[in-house]
């Protein structure tokens, strides 16, 4: 009977689950371009692909709205983002939230941070047309 415990024994040891590995923070990169127009209520309309350092990418649709003291048009052409708190790429889609400030004429440059829960996407990009104001509202990705 004694060997047959240790053999159970033995055997149970074969079920026991091994701890579940901590999920790695990917790191994801966005290009985008982008284009709007804004007089009180900002709208601007784009594409984009996600790119992750697992090899997995992902052509998105972008949309930019909200509202404030704002006025232009403006442009994205070279739009490039840093994502921090992914851990699978479509953890990227969604809305993020954020504020920003605003001049530029001809050819201008921004850089904004957006949050969406853990997630944060640094936004940078050089752009043309013109525009002047702060604009809070909302940053959305889409496949």
């Amino acid at each position: 009977m004694k060997w047959m415990t240790a053999a159970l024994l033995a055997l149970g040891g074969f079920n026991t689950a091994m701890p579940a590995r901590a999920a790695q923070d990917l790191d994801c990169k966005l290009s985008f371009q982008l284009s709007g127009w804004s007089a009180f209520y900002k709208r601007a309309e784009g594409s984009g692909t996600v790119t992750c350092n697992n090899g997995q990418s992902m052509p998105v649709h972008i949309r930019a709205e909200g509202g404030g003291l704002t006025f232009g048009k403006t442009q994205v052409d070279d739009g490039h983002g840093n994502f921090t708190g992914v851990y699978d790429i479509h953890d990227v889609l969604g809305h993020y939230g954020g504020a920003e400030a605003h001049a530029g004429a001809q050819t201008s440059a921004d850089s904004q941070v957006v949050t969406k829960g853990s997630v944060s996407l640094a936004l940078s990009g050089k752009g043309r047309g013109w525009n002047l104001g702060i604009a809070f509202g909302a940053f959305i990705l889409e496949p």
